[in-house]
C-alpha cells in the first residue's frame, strides 16, 4: 500500500485559489472571512482530507493547547480508567480534550512520561504521583502549566491535589470489626510505601489503638513488590497459630488474592473480610468493601485543573473525596471464636 502525505495548509490554499493566510483565518477566525470564501476553503479542505493542527497553531502563538494530560499507573487496574473517564466527560463539556499516558506504576517512568507529554504544551497536567519527588515539574509550573496531583499529594512541588479519605475509610471499617468482637484483625497491602496505603494503615492502627490493641505488627503484611502475588502474603498470615479472625485488604488486587486463599483453604466463611476499592464482581461474591466514586474523583480533578488554568496565581487547593462502607456479607461475620481484649 502506498501511503500518501497529508495535505498542508498551502495545498488547501492552492486548490481554493486563496492565500495561506486566508485558509488559516477560516480555521481560526471564520467570522472575518466572506461566507463564499469560507465555503470554498472548507470544500477544498474536505476534498484533500485536510485537518488543522491545533498544537502547531498554538506553538506559533507561544501558548498552550486545549489538551489536558493525565499520567496514571497500570492500565490493568480499573481504578485508573474510571478516573480517566470522569476526567474526559468533564473536560469535553468545557471544550478540552484529554491525552493519557501510563507509568506502569513505576517511579522511573514518571518523569520520562511527564516530559513527553509536556512537550505538547499542555493546558494542564494531572498526575497520580508514583515517584518520591515531583520537583522536576516546578519549572514547568512557573511557566504557567498547572499541575494537579490525584489520589496522592505531590512531593516537593506546590500543586493542587485531590485525594480520598483513606484514613477515615479504614478507621471506620476496623472499628466495625472491633464492635463485632474481632481483636485479631489482619492488614495486607502491596505496595505499602505509597501515600494511600500509609494513610489506610494509619487508620487501621488508630482504630485498634482506640480499643487497646497496640501491637498489631504480627497481623500486618506490608510489601512493596508487585511481582509477588498477594495470595502469598495472605496465606502466610492465615497460616500462623494466632491467625486473624478478620482481614482488611489495602486495595482490590489484594482483596482478590485474599478471596483465592480463603477459597483454597475452604475457609467456609470463618474469616471476615473487608477490602478497600470496589471491583466488578464484588457484589456477586458478597464482598464488603470500602468504596468511593472514581468517576467523581476524575471529574473533580478536571474541574480543579480548569479552575487553575483560569487563575494560575491563586492559592493552591487540597481537596478530599469521601469514602464509605458497602456491607455485602464478608465484613459482617462474627469472630469464629470469642477473643477477649
Amino acid at each position: 500500500m502506498t501511503v500518501q502525505q497529508r495535505a498542508t495548509l498551502e495545498d488547501v490554499a492552492r486548490l481554493a485559489d486563496v492565500s495561506s493566510k486566508t485558509v488559516s483565518r477560516v480555521f481560526t477566525h471564520r467570522e472575518l472571512v466572506a461566507p463564499e470564501t469560507v465555503e470554498r476553503v472548507l470544500a477544498a479542505a474536505k476534498r484533500l482530507r485536510f485537518r488543522p493542527n491545533p498544537i502547531a497553531r498554538s506553538l506559533r502563538r507561544g501558548g498552550s493547547t486545549d489538551t489536558i494530560g493525565f499520567i496514571m499507573g497500570d492500565l490493568n487496574n480499573p481504578f485508573y480508567y474510571k478516573v480517566a473517564a470522569g476526567m474526559e466527560r468533564e473536560l469535553a463539556s468545557h471544550g478540552f480534550s484529554l491525552v493519557v499516558a501510563t507509568t506502569d506504576d513505576t517511579a522511573e517512568g514518571e518523569e520520562r512520561v511527564a516530559e513527553a507529554l509536556l512537550g505538547q504544551r499542555l493546558g494542564a497536567l494531572m498526575i497520580i504521583p508514583v515517584a518520591d519527588d515531583q520537583s522536576y515539574l516546578e519549572g514547568e509550573r512557573h511557566l504557567g502549566t498547572p499541575v494537579i496531583a490525584i489520589d496522592r499529594p505531590a512531593r516537593n512541588l506546590v500543586a493542587d491535589s485531590i485525594v480520598l479519605e483513606n484514613h477515615r475509610g479504614v478507621f471506620e471499617a476496623t472499628t466495625r470489626l472491633l464492635e463485632r468482637g474481632h481483636r485479631r484483625i489482619g492488614y495486607v497491602c502491596n505496595p505499602a510505601s505509597v501515600y494511600t496505603q500509609s494513610e489506610r494503615l494509619r487508620g487501621y492502627r488508630d482504630a485498634l489503638a482506640a480499643y487497646g490493641v497496640v501491637d498489631s505488627s504480627r497481623w500486618e503484611r506490608l510489601a512493596d513488590d508487585l511481582s509477588i502475588p498477594a495470595d502469598r502474603f495472605v496465606a502466610d498470615l492465615l497460616g500462623q497459630d494466632d491467625a486473624p479472625t478478620a482481614l482488611i485488604t489495602g486495595n482490590n488486587r489484594v482483596t482478590i488474592g485474599a478471596l483465592r486463599v480463603l477459597r483454597d483453604r475452604a475457609d467456609d466463611g470463618r474469616t471476615a473480610l473487608v477490602g478497600f476499592d470496589d471491583f466488578d464482581t464484588a457484589d456477586v461474591l458478597g464482598v464488603t468493601v470500602i468504596t468511593y466514586n472514581p468517576l467523581e474523583l476524575g471529574r473533580a480533578a478536571a474541574e480543579l485543573a480548569i479552575e487553575r488554568m483560569k487563575d494560575p496565581a491563586g492559592f493552591t487547593r487540597q481537596l478530599s473525596l469521601p469514602t464509605w462502607i458497602v456491607e455485602r456479607g464478608t465484613g459482617e461475620r462474627p469472630p469464629s471464636e470469642r477473643i477477649t481484649a
